[in-house]
């Protein structure tokens, strides 16, 4: 054991305030100067994490706080990273649970808690933002307690301490009611409630990858915490391989260790330290590093199956390679399968047609992160809509997955979520009156689920918020109805005017604008009713002597809605695709030419 280290990770629902409560223990942990200015949720260093303002990359971090170093992992809190809160419950021994003292606990709450004492780690209850209007503290403590409870917490890790303040104004308290002063009750309950690292220094070196980072330096480092032994430059060690048992032979060539936000080179690192290796040509999560061949491979926990799956595709359409760099099928693949190294909890697969890979993942939101970050990095691609993964049952029946949903809605707003929630068959499990809200839980589908976010947030003004946790596998629940219009599809090549698409608008909803290049077999707009109509969008007006081209037009036209691309994913039918380019997202038919889907469409309904 190692007692000058305490190694904990921080658990909470998403928007809980896990990041600035990071921020303020770095603070205080002296990590910034006295001068220094200090970027509000420093943890979230990603470009899309600030825009979104949700973790999505589990990190480390470290405070020194009275001659003791306090690792810190800051996990994300959205469902469909759960990935990334597996991996980081290995390097840690406690947990700070973070909890706001006015929503309580929530879906991921659960879902974190779940896996923290599944692993037996120590807990320690934040309860968070006691300072928000209407906040109820001690009463969401309770709350806290009646979860243990249900998720048949041990007797040590139900009486978990717990300590009440705001990240945000940096302070905590052991007791309500106390003085309002700084970090210092949280800093002394770690020390005194998460054990030190168990840790063997006397034994050869033992370490599990938990986590892989990239350096264009040193290539791939391997991040995990040290169970035996220690750490030196010029080690020669053995890395296991999880895949096939392969023992690989290498060499540490640098060590490094977390010091605030950064990393710092060391000779060498202590058993109970996470750290980071450097000097392997390959290596992968769930890896085991050694200092000897004889060594045995440390177990690496599953990580939840995923549960939706969709196709990445080359982007075959007529403005390919106008706004992108990337375009081809190999650049395509050896990013997929880049990303497969780095995170755990996706699956990616070749399928039967070149050009075109299945990605298996938690949710659409993680899928629709993996698009975003290729679209900044110069990819051009194409993306289907979500399938969810179906299995078959021990009597070959058709099983297909299930989802726990919460919905908190404004009071007024629950008839109309109800019957969203009938129309997608799911079932209404609870209901809960809060002081300004309702909370609905329900059992729906996971294909009843795609979609449905982004009709709460329309049905309440914005207001209403939707969380979901995997329930199990259950029977198919047979149609479900998620779109009930039709699209709007260009069949003409250029670009759009404001005479046309006048004309375009009286038929349904506007989805590009004018001067905008479309093609034949774009979707220009949704259509009302449940079928698909054609137009020109890009007729221009005949000129005369008497008038000038789209005078008086332009007055009339509505501006076009614009999807962001989650919406875009989830909004697509199964004949249709989001081409995802550096500069646009437009969406269009699998197949262009009409006369072509005319012929698909015939085919299919005489093999009925």
């Amino acid at each position: 054991m190692n007692q000058s280290i305490r190694n904990i990770a921080i658990i909470a629902h998403v928007d809980h305030g896990k990041t600035t409560l990071v921020d303020k223990l770095l603070k205080e942990g002296g990590v910034y100067r006295a001068n220094q200015h200090v970027e509000e949720r420093a943890m979230d260093s990603m470009d899309l994490e600030k825009e979104k303002g949700i973790t999505i990359k589990a990190k480390n971090t470290s405070v020194h706080w009275k001659d003791k170093i306090v690792n810190i992992v800051d996990t994300p809190g959205h469902a469909d990273f759960g990935g990334e809160v597996e991996r980081a419950l290995r390097m840690v021994d406690g947990v700070l649970l973070v909890v706001d003292a006015y929503d309580g606990p929530q879906a991921q709450t659960r879902f974190v808690l779940r896996k923290a004492l599944a692993h037996g780690l120590k807990v320690v209850i934040v309860i968070n933002k006691i300072d928000r209007e209407n906040a109820e503290p001690a009463k969401m403590y309770e709350k806290v307690l009646e979860l243990l409870m249900e998720l048949n917490a041990t007797e040590e890790q139900f009486d978990a301490p717990v300590v009440y303040g705001s990240g945000r104004d940096g302070y905590m308290m052991f007791h309500l009611g106390e003085e309002k002063k700084d970090m210092t009750p949280l800093f002394q309950t770690i020390l005194d409630h998460v054990p030190p690292p168990f840790a063997k220094p006397g034994e050869p070196f033992h370490m599990l990858v938990s986590n892989i980072d990239w350096s264009d330096y040193v290539g791939r480092i391997a991040i995990g915490k040290i169970l035996g032994g220690q750490a030196a430059v010029g080690d020669p060690v053995f890395a296991i391989r999880h895949a096939d048992g392969k023992r690989v032979r290498a060499k540490i060539t640098k060590v490094f260790e977390y010091s605030g936000l950064g990393t710092v080179e060391t000779a060498a690192a202590v058993a109970g330290n996470i750290v980071g290796l450097a000097g392997f040509e390959d290596i992968d999560i769930g890896d085991t590093i050694a200092a000897s061949e004889e060594q045995h491979a440390l177990p690496f926990t599953q990580i939840d199956p995923p549960t939706l799956e969709m196709q990445f595709c080359v982007n075959d359409g007529p403005l390919v390679g106008q706004e992108g760099k990337l375009v081809t099928t190999r650049q395509l693949r050896e990013r997929l399968m880049r990303e497969l190294k780095v995170n755990v909890s996706i699956q990616i697969e070749d399928s039967e047609k070149a050009g075109v890979f299945n990605v298996k993942a938690r949710g659409a939101m993680q899928v629709a992160v993996l698009v975003e970050t290729m679209r900044r990095e110069g990819f051009e691609l194409l993306v289907s809509r979500p399938t969810v993964i179906e299995k078959r049952g021990p009597g070959g029946e058709r099983l297909e997955p299930y989802e726990t949903v919460w919905i908190e809605v404004p009071d007024e707003c629950v008839g109309t979520i109800m019957q969203n929630l009938a129309n997608r068959k799911g079932k209404l499990t609870n209901m809960e009156k809060l002081a300004h809200s309702t909370m609905i839980e329900a059992a729906i589908t996971t294909r009843g689920l795609i979609g449905m976010e982004i009709d709460v947030v329309n049905a309440t003004s914005g207001r209403g918020v939707l969380s979901h946790l995997f329930k199990e596998y259950g029977p198919y629940a047979g149609e479900v109805l998620t779109r009930i219009t039709g699209t709007i599809i260009a069949t003409e090549a250029g670009e759009t005017t404001s005479y046309a698409l006048v004309m375009v608008q009286e038929r349904g909803k506007l989805f590009v604008g004018p001067g905008e290049q479309v093609y034949e077999g774009m979707i220009v707009g949704e259509n009302p009713r449940n079928e698909d109509i054609s137009c020109n969008a890009v007729r221009a007006k005949a000129l005369t002597n008497f008038r000038s081209q789209g005078s008086g037009v332009a007055t009339g036209l509505t501006p076009a809605t614009k999807l962001s691309l989650e919406r875009a994913i989830e909004y697509i039918a199964s004949d249709e695709f989001v081409e995802v380019t550096p500069k646009s997202l437009r969406l269009r038919k699998r197949i262009l030419r009409e006369t072509e889907r005319r012929k698909v469409t015939r085919a299919a309904k005489s093999g009925e």
